[in-house]
């Protein structure tokens, strides 16, 4: 049985998945990045490493067929499905200082971060736990001296990443609050989950 679930822009939600479990992760108005991070539900100290995915998948771009690895070398999710095919690990989740430093906000802002602490306190994870993200429906792009650039998501309304939980972990996902990673606009993501006895 599949239920499913709206992260409001701005936001973000936290929850448990058992091995097996599935989780697909929702464009549901296109171009508007999710940020997931991933923890041991055994032992919260192993968590999503964007270093070994990127080591043991051989790509700094993971679709349909690669799995993201933890800091202990064990596999935490595979992807099953992606209709977009533009996710990475690329920039952190970000912050209040990413407003500040980058672009010059004074004032409050919402940001990943924030909303990846708010709802992970409930596990006893604190804000230096949280490692970088793995950016859903991200398009960051890159040129041959390795200069960054974020563009507009690529994601279409209804472009969906489903995943398999490896092991059982805590999950953290937020709808990104910034305005550059997002084409200038803030919109929900969904997320559903369901188990493979369904």
């Amino acid at each position: 049985m599949s239920t499913a679930h709206i992260i409001a822009p701005q936001s973000g939600a936290a929850f448990e998945l058992k091995k097996g479990d599935i989780l697909t992760i929702i464009d549901p108005m296109g171009q508007q990045v999710s940020d997931m991070v991933v923890f041991n539900q055994k032992d919260p100290k192993e968590k999503l490493s964007a270093g070994k995915t990127m080591d043991f998948e051989e790509s700094i771009l993971l679709t349909t067929g690669n799995f993201l690895w933890s800091n202990r070398s064990q596999k935490m999710m595979a992807i099953l499905e992606d209709t977009n095919g533009r996710n990475d690990f690329l920039l952190a989740p970000c912050s209040p200082e990413t407003f500040k430093i980058m672009y010059g906000h004074q004032g409050y802002h919402p940001s990943c971060i924030e909303n990846l602490y708010k709802n992970l306190q409930p596990y006893g994870i604190e804000i230096d736990d949280i490692p970088t993200a793995f950016n859903v429906f991200m398009n960051v792009q890159f040129d041959a001296n390795g200069k960054l650039r974020v563009l507009p998501p690529t994601s279409k309304p209804g472009d969906l990443v489903k995943f398999k939980a490896q092991m059982d972990v805590i999950v953290a996902l937020t709808a990104c609050s910034a305005e550059d990673s997002n084409g200038g606009t803030f919109k929900p993501i969904h997320y559903e989950i369901s188990n493979t006895k369904s």
